[in-house]
């Protein structure tokens, strides 16, 4: 049995000469710096090594800068992608209130051109990303029901003859007033 220490990927253990020390799954810190004490402590192949452990020999190189500077804590996943809004700058969310501000009936897809036309390299989700967080949609009116006409000459002619002065007492005071009729 030789002296060496191996990580074996299918039962997820740290197998040595005295035994065996499980490394969980879940904990890629740790897969980390077993891949970079296997690489560095036991005279191994490097690109084997690093596949082994599911990572390529510059990811491997640049793992071991990480720990060297940082220690083990450098070690943790990070997030991908971009750390900032390199699009959504101050500059441009200030920039499409104000054309949102100026021109309420500004459609977004207007707003962004504006701004592509002033070097803002801005997308039109972006805009409407923008619009939806500062809530400064254009505000939509609902459509009132509309009365009948017919509706509406007799609201009319309820306001201009009092309740109780129908026909039938117009007809009853003009016969009355009509003498021998």
């Amino acid at each position: 049995m030789p002296d060496t220490l191996k990580f074996d990927s299918k039962t997820h253990q740290v197998i040595g000469p005295a035994g065996a020390l499980p490394v969980a799954a879940s904990d890629p810190q740790a897969a980390r710096f077993l891949m970079l004490l296997e690489g560095e402590c036991l005279e191994s192949n490097i690109t084997a090594v690093a596949q082994q452990y599911g990572f390529s020999r510059p990811r491997y190189y640049q793992l071991l800068e990480d720990y060297k500077t940082g220690g083990l804590p450098a070690l943790a996943p990070q997030k991908t992608g971009p750390k900032s809004n390199y699009r959504r700058t101050d500059q441009a969310v200030r920039q499409v209130l104000r054309y949102r501000f100026l021109d309420p009936n500004a459609s977004p897809e207007v707003i962004t051109q504006k701004l592509r036309q002033t070097h803002f390299p801005i997308s039109l989700r972006s805009v409407h990303r923008i619009i939806a967080d500062y809530g400064v949609q254009k505000k939509t009116l609902r459509p009132q029901p509309q009365k009948r006409p017919a509706a509406a000459a007799h609201s009319a002619r309820r306001k201009t003859h009092p309740a109780g002065a129908g026909r039938r007492s117009q007809r009853g005071t003009s016969s009355a007033a009509a003498p021998g009729g």
